[in-house]
Protein backbone atom coordinates (compact mmCIF):
# COMPACT_ATOMS: atom_id res chain seq x y z
CA UNK A 1 0.00 0.00 0.00
CA UNK A 2 1.95 3.51 -1.28
CA UNK A 3 1.83 5.56 1.90
CA UNK A 4 2.42 9.21 2.17
CA UNK A 5 6.41 10.00 3.53
CA UNK A 6 5.68 13.26 4.93
CA UNK A 7 6.71 14.57 8.32
CA UNK A 8 9.45 13.16 10.57
CA UNK A 9 8.50 10.04 10.76
CA UNK A 10 8.63 7.46 14.13
CA UNK A 11 11.95 9.07 15.68
CA UNK A 12 14.89 6.04 16.12
CA UNK A 13 14.67 6.35 19.66
CA UNK A 14 11.70 4.40 19.75
CA UNK A 15 12.69 1.95 17.51
CA UNK A 16 15.75 1.70 19.90
CA UNK A 17 13.86 1.09 22.91
CA UNK A 18 11.48 -1.94 20.76
CA UNK A 19 12.37 -4.86 22.57
CA UNK A 20 11.09 -7.31 19.78
CA UNK A 21 14.04 -7.59 17.38
CA UNK A 22 16.03 -9.09 19.92
CA UNK A 23 13.71 -11.90 19.76
CA UNK A 24 13.92 -12.73 15.93
CA UNK A 25 15.79 -15.71 14.38
CA UNK A 26 18.83 -14.56 12.88
CA UNK A 27 19.16 -15.11 9.73
CA UNK A 28 21.22 -18.22 8.38
CA UNK A 29 24.36 -17.18 6.25
CA UNK A 30 25.89 -19.95 5.92
CA UNK A 31 23.53 -21.98 3.89
CA UNK A 32 25.58 -23.81 1.36
CA UNK A 33 22.46 -23.34 -1.10
CA UNK A 34 24.33 -19.81 -1.56
CA UNK A 35 27.08 -21.02 -3.57
CA UNK A 36 25.74 -17.93 -6.08
CA UNK A 37 25.91 -14.75 -4.87
CA UNK A 38 22.75 -13.06 -4.04
CA UNK A 39 21.60 -10.57 -6.31
CA UNK A 40 20.18 -7.29 -4.54
CA UNK A 41 17.57 -5.30 -6.45
CA UNK A 42 18.03 -1.72 -5.54
CA UNK A 43 14.70 0.46 -7.07
CA UNK A 44 16.94 3.77 -6.48
CA UNK A 45 20.35 4.19 -5.86
CA UNK A 46 21.36 3.93 -2.29
CA UNK A 47 18.62 1.56 -1.57
CA UNK A 48 20.45 -1.59 -1.35
CA UNK A 49 22.93 0.35 1.02
CA UNK A 50 20.70 1.66 2.89
CA UNK A 51 18.36 -1.58 3.48
CA UNK A 52 21.16 -4.61 3.33
CA UNK A 53 24.50 -2.52 3.17
CA UNK A 54 25.97 -4.42 6.04
CA UNK A 55 24.97 -7.77 4.94
CA UNK A 56 26.86 -6.68 1.52
CA UNK A 57 29.82 -5.92 3.24
CA UNK A 58 29.82 -9.70 5.16
CA UNK A 59 29.38 -11.30 2.08
CA UNK A 60 32.33 -9.71 0.22
CA UNK A 61 34.28 -11.93 2.76
CA UNK A 62 32.69 -15.27 1.02
CA UNK A 63 30.38 -15.16 -2.13
CA UNK A 64 30.48 -11.85 -2.64
CA UNK A 65 26.90 -10.36 -4.01
CA UNK A 66 25.79 -8.61 -7.55
CA UNK A 67 24.02 -5.09 -7.65
CA UNK A 68 20.80 -4.36 -9.69
CA UNK A 69 19.59 -0.62 -9.79
CA UNK A 70 16.40 -0.31 -10.94
CA UNK A 71 16.41 3.50 -11.49
CA UNK A 72 19.01 6.24 -12.03
CA UNK A 73 17.36 7.82 -8.81
CA UNK A 74 16.99 11.25 -11.34
CA UNK A 75 13.76 12.57 -9.45
CA UNK A 76 14.92 12.80 -6.23
CA UNK A 77 15.17 16.48 -6.63
CA UNK A 78 12.24 17.38 -8.86
CA UNK A 79 12.65 20.96 -8.61
CA UNK A 80 16.13 21.18 -8.13
CA UNK A 81 18.08 24.81 -8.62
CA UNK A 82 21.45 22.93 -9.06
CA UNK A 83 21.08 19.82 -11.65
CA UNK A 84 18.78 18.62 -13.94
CA UNK A 85 17.50 15.31 -13.95
CA UNK A 86 19.85 14.06 -16.38
CA UNK A 87 23.13 15.26 -13.83
CA UNK A 88 21.27 13.35 -11.32
CA UNK A 89 21.10 10.58 -12.99
CA UNK A 90 24.65 10.73 -13.70
CA UNK A 91 25.93 11.91 -9.79
CA UNK A 92 23.71 8.70 -8.34
CA UNK A 93 25.29 6.11 -10.86
CA UNK A 94 28.82 7.33 -9.82
CA UNK A 95 27.60 7.58 -6.32
CA UNK A 96 26.57 3.63 -6.52
CA UNK A 97 30.11 2.77 -7.41
CA UNK A 98 31.67 4.85 -4.85
CA UNK A 99 29.41 3.26 -1.94
CA UNK A 100 28.97 -0.52 -3.21
CA UNK A 101 32.97 -0.15 -3.68
CA UNK A 102 33.07 0.45 0.00
CA UNK A 103 31.33 -2.80 0.59
CA UNK A 104 33.83 -4.67 -1.19
CA UNK A 105 31.55 -5.04 -4.83
CA UNK A 106 33.43 -4.51 -8.06
CA UNK A 107 31.79 -2.14 -10.76
CA UNK A 108 31.29 -5.26 -13.26
CA UNK A 109 28.92 -6.50 -10.44
CA UNK A 110 26.60 -3.46 -10.56
CA UNK A 111 24.22 -3.12 -13.26
CA UNK A 112 22.12 -0.51 -14.05
CA UNK A 113 18.77 -1.35 -15.57
CA UNK A 114 17.28 2.22 -16.70
CA UNK A 115 13.82 2.59 -15.31
CA UNK A 116 12.14 5.90 -15.12
CA UNK A 117 12.22 6.87 -11.37
CA UNK A 118 8.78 7.03 -10.21
CA UNK A 119 7.78 4.68 -13.78
CA UNK A 120 9.08 1.17 -13.24
CA UNK A 121 7.89 -1.36 -15.54
CA UNK A 122 6.94 -4.29 -13.54
CA UNK A 123 6.62 -6.99 -16.16
CA UNK A 124 9.55 -5.37 -17.86
CA UNK A 125 11.62 -5.42 -14.79
CA UNK A 126 10.06 -9.10 -14.05
CA UNK A 127 11.23 -10.86 -16.89
CA UNK A 128 14.56 -8.82 -16.68
CA UNK A 129 15.27 -10.71 -12.95
CA UNK A 130 13.81 -14.29 -14.25
CA UNK A 131 16.81 -13.82 -16.54
CA UNK A 132 19.50 -13.61 -13.90
CA UNK A 133 17.46 -15.92 -10.99
CA UNK A 134 17.86 -19.67 -10.56
CA UNK A 135 16.73 -21.94 -7.87
CA UNK A 136 17.93 -21.36 -4.65
CA UNK A 137 19.53 -18.53 -5.29
CA UNK A 138 18.50 -15.00 -3.10
CA UNK A 139 17.19 -11.80 -4.60
CA UNK A 140 17.10 -9.29 -1.80
CA UNK A 141 15.08 -6.33 -2.42
CA UNK A 142 12.50 -3.74 -0.99
CA UNK A 143 9.48 -4.80 0.73
CA UNK A 144 6.33 -5.39 -1.31
CA UNK A 145 4.48 -2.85 1.42
CA UNK A 146 7.42 -0.20 1.94
CA UNK A 147 5.55 2.88 1.23
CA UNK A 148 6.85 3.75 -1.78
CA UNK A 149 5.94 3.27 -5.01
CA UNK A 150 8.89 2.48 -6.74
CA UNK A 151 9.83 0.03 -3.91
CA UNK A 152 6.65 -1.58 -3.59
CA UNK A 153 6.52 -2.09 -7.52
CA UNK A 154 10.19 -3.60 -7.48
CA UNK A 155 8.85 -5.78 -4.17
CA UNK A 156 6.42 -7.36 -6.84
CA UNK A 157 8.42 -7.71 -9.29
CA UNK A 158 11.15 -9.84 -7.89
CA UNK A 159 8.33 -11.69 -6.19
CA UNK A 160 7.30 -12.30 -9.04
CA UNK A 161 10.50 -13.19 -10.84
CA UNK A 162 11.43 -15.47 -7.55
CA UNK A 163 7.76 -17.86 -8.43
CA UNK A 164 8.90 -18.45 -12.21
CA UNK A 165 12.65 -19.22 -10.77
CA UNK A 166 12.46 -21.07 -7.29
CA UNK A 167 14.70 -18.42 -6.05
CA UNK A 168 14.21 -17.00 -2.56
CA UNK A 169 12.92 -13.94 -1.82
CA UNK A 170 14.45 -11.69 1.26
CA UNK A 171 12.47 -8.34 1.56
CA UNK A 172 13.70 -5.39 3.20
CA UNK A 173 12.13 -2.37 4.64
CA UNK A 174 13.89 1.23 4.06
CA UNK A 175 10.75 3.69 4.32
CA UNK A 176 8.42 1.31 6.77
CA UNK A 177 10.60 2.37 9.73
CA UNK A 178 9.42 6.49 8.70
CA UNK A 179 5.65 5.40 8.66
CA UNK A 180 5.24 2.52 10.40
CA UNK A 181 5.81 2.00 14.31
CA UNK A 182 6.49 -0.83 16.59
CA UNK A 183 3.79 -3.64 16.24
CA UNK A 184 2.51 -2.12 13.53
CA UNK A 185 -0.32 -4.64 12.46
CA UNK A 186 0.46 -3.89 8.39
CA UNK A 187 4.32 -4.88 8.47
CA UNK A 188 4.42 -8.78 8.40
CA UNK A 189 6.93 -9.39 12.02
CA UNK A 190 6.53 -12.58 12.32
CA UNK A 191 8.48 -13.15 9.02
CA UNK A 192 11.35 -10.71 10.16
CA UNK A 193 14.73 -11.98 10.68
CA UNK A 194 17.89 -9.93 11.89
CA UNK A 195 20.91 -9.84 10.11
CA UNK A 196 23.68 -9.24 13.38
CA UNK A 197 26.66 -6.91 11.90
CA UNK A 198 30.11 -6.76 12.68
CA UNK A 199 31.93 -4.31 13.64
CA UNK A 200 33.65 -3.49 10.24
CA UNK A 201 30.54 -4.28 8.52
CA UNK A 202 28.53 -1.60 10.36
CA UNK A 203 31.39 1.08 9.71
CA UNK A 204 31.59 0.01 5.95
CA UNK A 205 27.78 0.87 5.57
CA UNK A 206 28.26 3.78 7.51
CA UNK A 207 31.15 5.30 5.02
CA UNK A 208 28.83 3.34 2.05
CA UNK A 209 25.44 6.09 3.05
CA UNK A 210 28.19 8.68 3.24
CA UNK A 211 29.04 8.72 -0.23
CA UNK A 212 25.79 9.75 -1.35
CA UNK A 213 26.28 12.86 -1.34
CA UNK A 214 23.52 13.93 -3.42
CA UNK A 215 21.33 12.54 -0.67
CA UNK A 216 23.11 13.10 2.54
CA UNK A 217 23.97 16.96 1.97
CA UNK A 218 22.08 19.82 0.60
CA UNK A 219 22.71 20.13 -3.13
CA UNK A 220 22.22 24.00 -2.52
CA UNK A 221 20.54 26.78 -0.23
CA UNK A 222 16.51 26.27 -2.12
CA UNK A 223 14.24 24.51 0.08
CA UNK A 224 14.30 22.28 -3.14
CA UNK A 225 17.83 20.94 -2.61
CA UNK A 226 17.48 20.17 0.74
CA UNK A 227 19.11 16.29 1.59
CA UNK A 228 16.77 13.63 1.36
CA UNK A 229 18.29 11.85 4.24
CA UNK A 230 18.91 13.88 7.01
CA UNK A 231 20.16 12.82 10.48
CA UNK A 232 17.00 11.46 11.60
CA UNK A 233 16.58 9.35 9.12
CA UNK A 234 19.96 8.12 8.59
CA UNK A 235 19.81 7.09 12.19
CA UNK A 236 17.67 4.70 11.52
CA UNK A 237 20.21 2.81 8.96
CA UNK A 238 22.69 3.33 11.77
CA UNK A 239 21.61 0.07 13.93
CA UNK A 240 23.57 -3.08 14.97
CA UNK A 241 21.60 -5.37 12.60
CA UNK A 242 19.47 -5.11 9.63
CA UNK A 243 16.06 -6.46 8.90
CA UNK A 244 14.69 -8.82 5.96
CA UNK A 245 11.62 -10.20 5.78
CA UNK A 246 11.48 -14.19 4.70
CA UNK A 247 8.52 -15.94 2.53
Amino acid sequence: MVRPIAGAGTDETIWRTWPAPAAWPALALDDPVRSTPPLVVAPHPDDEVLGVGGLVAMLAEGPGAEIAVVTDGEASHPGSTVHSRAELAAIRRAETVTACGLLGVAPAAIEHLGHPDGGVDEAALTDALTARLAPGRWCVTTWRGDGHPDHEAVGRAAAAACRRTGAMLLEFPVWTWHWAEPDEPDVPWHRARRIDLTGAARAAKRDAIDAFHSQVRPLGPDPADAAILPPHVLARFARPYETVFVP
